[in-house]
């Protein structure tokens, strides 16, 4: 379980801190507006989200079983803690989010990392999928600059008051929005390594300012965000509120320790290595109670970030470290130049965000797998989208091991032969 900077800081050299250095800077500029979008969406202040990208993701690269992975705030979190919020208030997302780096802590000190083997693929794509279609529907009323106060946290009442209002369409944030995402793309093939989120984000919202626009910004909207981090402090920790908050760690633990390890497993194909797994849940543990010591948000390894760390030449975790270490010299030295971000174009950043999530490249296969795999992805799908991710979470995996049990039973007694006596 020892994190793997201190195996790679016995070789590292000049050539080596170079690229980490390349890359953390790249990450940075990918999860700066990443993290304050993220933060918007789950019904918390922009500011969270940098608090949580530096800290947390400072913490899961000094502590964490991978060289490569990447920390931080990701989507499929919003719609858990845009729950926890609505219901606890965001003190209680705080405890949670402490209770939940606890659970992870004695996950990891009992060797519990290597179980992620253990929960059914599909399940997790179907709650992938889900997620993702629950963010993509928060973000509509930004794209469209709709006038609704309120949103319903619920997906049919959030559709239906989202309908409700198209007459409130704002032609000018919806085509902030579009120009966005179409940027974004264009960036993605024209210039695959230059950090196109925040190019396309940024450009998007320089017009908005300057022009300007009648649209929301995170000023107009937020006002000035801090130029430095908040002070730590426990939350306030009683045993009737931490037994209330419980199911809601153990969902967050549940699922940063899941989205962390996948995230390890795709950097390992990319890079040709192999993570610590015990290691890496125990740095999420580390990372979310820091994390809830500064009011932030849980937060996890993140694919993406990771996959672009990688690609911008990342070698060791020391380029998390510069990535976390950035995003605080940014939040340090140009915070009011965040405030400037429109609405629109972070929408339409996370709206690709939730496409990506739901890994259009992968449908195919989905139709061509055995008809109980199918079942139990629209399974946790419709669960995930339409009821509660502690439900979705676990009668997916539930599920998922009576389907793998009867199909081990199956193999066991069609092998069997009866002997002779």
């Amino acid at each position: 379980m020892t994190p793997k900077i201190l195996t790679t800081l016995r070789t590292y050299d000049r050539a080596q801190f170079t690229s980490d250095l390349i890359a953390g800077v790249t990450v940075a500029m990918v999860a700066l507006p990443l993290s304050l979008a993220i933060a918007i969406a789950s019904g918390a202040g922009p500011e969270k989200g940098l608090v949580t990208a530096i800290v947390a993701g400072f913490l899961i690269s000094l502590l964490g079983g991978s060289r490569v992975q990447i920390g931080g705030p990701t989507g499929a979190f919003i719609v858990v803690v845009y729950g926890v919020i609505a219901e606890h208030g965001y003190d209680g997302l705080v405890l949670a989010t402490f209770m939940a780096g606890l659970i992870m802590l004695a996950a990891g000190a009992l060797r519990a990392g290597n179980l992620v083997a253990f929960v059914p693929e599909p399940v997790i794509n179907g709650f992938t999928i889900g997620i993702g279609i629950i963010i993509g529907a928060s973000q509509i009323k930004d794209l469209f600059g709709l006038a609704l106060a309120d949103v319903p946290a619920e997906f049919i009442p959030k559709i239906a008051a989202l309908w409700s209002a198209r007459d409130s369409v704002n032609v000018y944030a919806l085509g902030i929005g579009i120009v966005t995402i179409a940027a974004i793309f264009a960036l993605r093939r024209l210039a695959p390594k230059m950090p196109g989120l925040i190019v396309a984000v940024g450009a998007t919202s320089a017009l908005v300012a300057l022009i300007p626009l009648p649209v929301d910004t995170i000023f107009s909207r937020f006002g000035n965000l801090p130029g430095s981090l908040p002070m730590p402090a426990l939350p306030e920790l009683g045993l009737a509120r931490m037994i209330e908050l419980l199911p809601s760690a153990l969902v967050i633990a549940f699922l940063a320790s899941i989205e962390s390890l996948l995230s390890a497993m795709v950097a390992d194909k990319m890079i040709g290595g192999a993570h610590r797994p015990n290691a890496e849940v125990l740095a999420q543990g580390w990372a979310n109670i820091g994390s809830a010591l500064f009011g932030g948000l849980p937060a996890t390894g993140a694919i993406a970030r990771t996959a672009t760390n990688v690609r911008a030449g990342g070698k060791t975790p020391v380029a998390g470290l510069v990535h976390a270490l950035t995003i605080l010299l940014v939040m340090l030295l140009a915070a009011p130049l965040a405030g400037y971000l429109a609405m629109p174009a972070l929408a339409g950043l996370l709206l690709l965000t939730a496409w990506n999530m739901t890994e259009p490249h992968k449908w195919r296969s989905y139709t061509q797998a055995r008809n109980s795999d199918r079942v139990l992805l629209v399974l946790t799908l419709v669960l995930t989208v339409f009821t509660d991710l502690t439900v979705a979470i676990g009668v997916g995996v539930t599920v998922g091991l009576a389907l793998r049990l009867r199909r081990r039973d199956a193999e066991m007694e069609k092998g069997w032969e009866p002997r002779d006596r």
